[in-house]
């Protein structure tokens, strides 16, 4: 368990949901999307190069609807280029796993297991989110952290 400060994030998002494969086909053409049109670069003021993928706005549980939010950490809100989404998160505390192996097969099964362990876990269903940093595009070795919002 870890405490994670407040951060804030700008980026590119949709809603969606885990059924009917779903998530896959959305999840997908937003990160389509953020690569095709560069949307890091439209981003100023990053506080890291690391790629932050935020579930968010849950309906219920993991069954439900949620929104997505894919973006950079950033040190101010003010500067969100138009079209982008500017969202701020409490943080708080966070169990952190890691999906290693090849992406996004690695991601996928990760969540997967967490969904397994859901109601021991204690979520909180605030804001989840996956960070995308150097060791996630290392191929079949690459390395990306989840961390889970619990109460």
């Amino acid at each position: 368990m870890q405490s994670i400060d407040p951060f804030k994030i700008i980026g590119i998002a949709t809603r969606t949901s885990n059924t009917s494969a779903k998530a896959a086909e959305d999840l997908g053409a937003l990160w389509g999307k953020f690569f095709e049109e560069q949307i890091g670069g439209k981003i100023s003021g990053k506080v890291s190069e690391d790629i932050f993928a935020i579930y968010t706005d849950y309906e219920s549980d993991y069954t439900g609807e949620y929104t997505c939010l894919i973006g950079y950490q950033v040190g101010s809100l003010e500067n969100a280029a138009e079209g982008l989404v500017a969202r701020e998160f409490d943080g708080g505390k966070h169990i952190k796993f890691v999906a290693a192996g090849k992406m996004p097969e690695a991601v996928v099964e990760t969540w997967q297991k967490i969904w397994a362990k859901d109601s021991e876990l204690e979520r909180k269903y605030t804001a989840d989110f996956e960070v995308y940093g150097a060791k996630s595009q290392q191929g079949d070795n690459s390395e990306v952290d989840i961390f889970i919002a619990v109460k």
